[in-house]
This record gives structure tokens, sequence and C-alpha cells, in this order.
């Protein structure tokens, strides 16, 4: 399928490793222009490599923190006017919500709530005024049915997903469309860490939690970053004008429901 969104310009948060690296290589492939984020220099610059290699597309380094107002002023810099932003960031551990003082809660809703409507703010009014923009917004199943052991994720998640329910109803008439993405168990590192410690807390192996989580999946097996990037591409692709507001899960079938 011809996605038509050769030589637009996208900003990927977060996108040195995990699914947010799956987006950005999977919008090169589809000739767009990208900006490669995260706070590790040598990763970023890494996975900065790998899609020069294969793709024919402007690749731009920012290191930077997103959930600080600095970091998310160096990236709009090395990209004032994006046809696409890509919103992602690591969630908060695993922990039980009584654990949480008010400053644990800040620290986990400002990169996965705060910071994605604050570059939506930055970038959405240049994309109404050139008459196309692509917003996809990568928060989790948690949206669907709650984690009970991510507490601070399943609140930012619904945040933002019931912020962006508003927004995209009233810029989508401008050809801006905002949808998100919900990632389920995914093989990366992010999702790796987290179930390292449950599995610790449940006093089993590693492997034995994963087979467990496995088997609950009803693809029988965890999802790729390739994947993902791909449903992210589509979503960006001219293709998408009439979905608006819309959240896709991607979760091998694990929540259960009839729509």
């Amino acid at each position: 399928m011809e996605l038509k969104i050769k030589g637009r310009n996208a900003i990927v948060c977060a996108s040195s490793k995990g699914l947010g690296r799956g987006c950005a290589r999977a919008l090169a492939r589809e000739g767009v222009n990208v900006v490669i984020n995260g706070r590790n220099a040598d990763e970023v610059a890494k996975t900065a490599a790998e899609i020069r290699a294969e793709s024919s597309v402007i690749v731009t380094e920012v290191v930077a923190d997103i959930a600080t107002p600095e970091g998310r002023a160096k990236l709009l810099r090395a990209c004032p006017a994006p046809d696409i932003l890509i919103n992602n960031a690591g969630g908060p551990p695993p922990r039980d919500f009584r654990e949480l003082d008010e400053a644990a809660w800040h620290e986990g809703l400002t990169p996965n709530l705060i910071a994605p409507i604050m570059l939506i703010r930055a970038t959405v009014d240049g994309m109404i005024e050139r008459k196309f923009g692509r917003i996809v917004n990568i928060t989790s199943r948690s949206v669907k049915t709650p984690l009970l052991h991510l507490p601070v994720s399943n609140v930012a998640r619904a945040g933002l997903t019931a912020f962006v329910a508003g927004l995209a109803r009233q810029v989508a008439v401008h050809n801006v469309i905002i949808n998100g993405l919900l990632p389920g168990p995914f093989d990366t590192e992010r999702q790796r860490g987290p179930m390292k410690i449950r599995a610790e807390k449940a006093g089993v192996t590693l492997d034995k939690w994963r087979a467990q989580l496995t088997a609950q999946i009803p693809a029988g097996r965890f999802g790729t970053e390739e994947e993902f990037g791909a449903a992210c591409a589509y979503l960006c692709s001219e293709n998408v004008g009439f979905m608006v507001g819309q959240n896709l899960l991607l979760d091998g079938g694990g929540f259960f429901s009839t729509v």
C-alpha cells in the first residue's frame, strides 16, 4: 500500500530503541525524514546509523530528555515544523500505589502525560496551517484494561487518551489526525525490565514468567518492534484521514472484547 508520506518530516520521541525505533525505521522506509531521540548518545547514534544505512532519508540525532522543557525545545529546534509527531516515553516501573509519594507521581506523569501534551501544543497549529498533520501517541493496553501493577502508567495513559479524544475531533477538519497505538506484550528491553521485577517478586525465573505470559497471549508470542512500526507508519499515512481519535490495540488478542 502506498502511504503517500514520502518527503514528510517526523519527530519520533524515545526512538533510539524499542517501539520508538521500530516506528522511526518504518517511517524512514516510507521516505520520511526522521528525528531520532533518546537520552543515551551512543544508542541514538547507533540507531541513526542503522536507519541511514537502510533508507535514503535525512536522519537527525537529538540527545535529549523529553520530560524536560529544555529537551523538548531541543527537539523542536531540530524540526520546527514536523508533519508527523510520534509521542513515546518509557513507562514508570511496577509499584504499589501505597509506595508512591507525590514526587513519584509527578516523575511518572511528566514524561507520559505532560510532555506529550506540550509537544502537541507546540506543533498542532503549524500542522493546521499546512493542512496536514499526523500525531500518534504510543500509550498502553492499560487504556483498555488497567494493569494493576502500574498505577502511574494507568493514570498517565488514560489521561492523555482523554485529552486527545477531544482535541482530535477539533482538528480533524484541517487534515490533522490524532490517534493512539496501544502496545501489549512486545519483545523490547523496556518490557523485559518490569518482567524481571515481577518474576523476582513471584519467586520464579524470568524464563518461566515469560512462558506464563506467553501462554496468555492468543497469538502465542510477543510482538516485534517491526510490526509495531508498520502499524505506526500506517497511522501516519494519507489513508487515515477518516480515522479520528481512535486507539489501535496491538496485544496479540490478549484483551477479550467483542468491540
